[in-house]
């Protein structure tokens, strides 16, 4: 069984949280009083993988990250062993798009994760209408894995696509373990 470390990282109010929350299926509920993360919140759940190859399940600790820059000198010791970094944003806030830049720059590069062990979620808050227009996303962001969620309408659409995306880490884990079992062979 693997374990993974994954950081949930983008701009203030952008439903981290909320994500989070039901994706280790900490609640159910979608909505309710706005409350900003102080620093860090690790959820620890186990999931069902999707996607590499096998149907075993992973241990994983989802590290919801505060959004707001205060953080800052934590952010290294939170990178430390992340295996994957999820970038939320709303794209209801125009200035979102350009902060997410500013979030891959300081936890996505620095690391040299593979565009598989990353994903986007364009995240629409309850009431805002579902739109999966595409998105004026940099050139370094389109890359990346994109999925819009919609909690309100479409919650098991995202579980499963969350699922698909820790399939991706179990697989990048997997193929570095051979990797590192080999060159202690050779």
């Amino acid at each position: 069984m693997f374990k993974a470390k994954i950081l949930l990282i983008g701009p203030t109010e952008s439903g981290k949280t909320v994500l989070a929350n039901f994706l280790s299926d900490t609640t159910e509920t979608v909505g309710g009083e706005y409350s900003p993360t102080q620093g860090v919140r690790i959820l620890e759940f186990e999931s069902q993988n999707q996607g590499s190859g096998d149907k075993s399940t992973c241990d994983v600790e989802l590290w919801d990250c505060a959004g707001d820059f205060k953080f800052e000198s934590c952010w290294p010791a939170l990178m430390k062993d992340s295996n994957g970094v999820v970038v939320v944003f709303n794209p209801d806030v125009p200035s979102h798009l350009k902060e997410i830049e500013t979030w891959h720059a300081m936890f996505i590069a620095p690391q040299g994760l593979q565009d598989a062990q990353c994903l986007l979620i364009s995240h629409h808050k309850p009431g805002s209408g579902d739109s999966d227009e595409r998105l004026p996303l940099a050139a370094h962001l389109s890359r990346l894995p994109l999925i819009h969620s919609n909690l309100e309408d479409e919650p098991e659409e995202v579980r499963q696509a969350f699922h698909r995306y820790l399939g991706n880490i179990v697989t990048t884990l997997s193929e570095s373990r051979e990797r590192e079992e080999m060159s202690i062979i050779t």
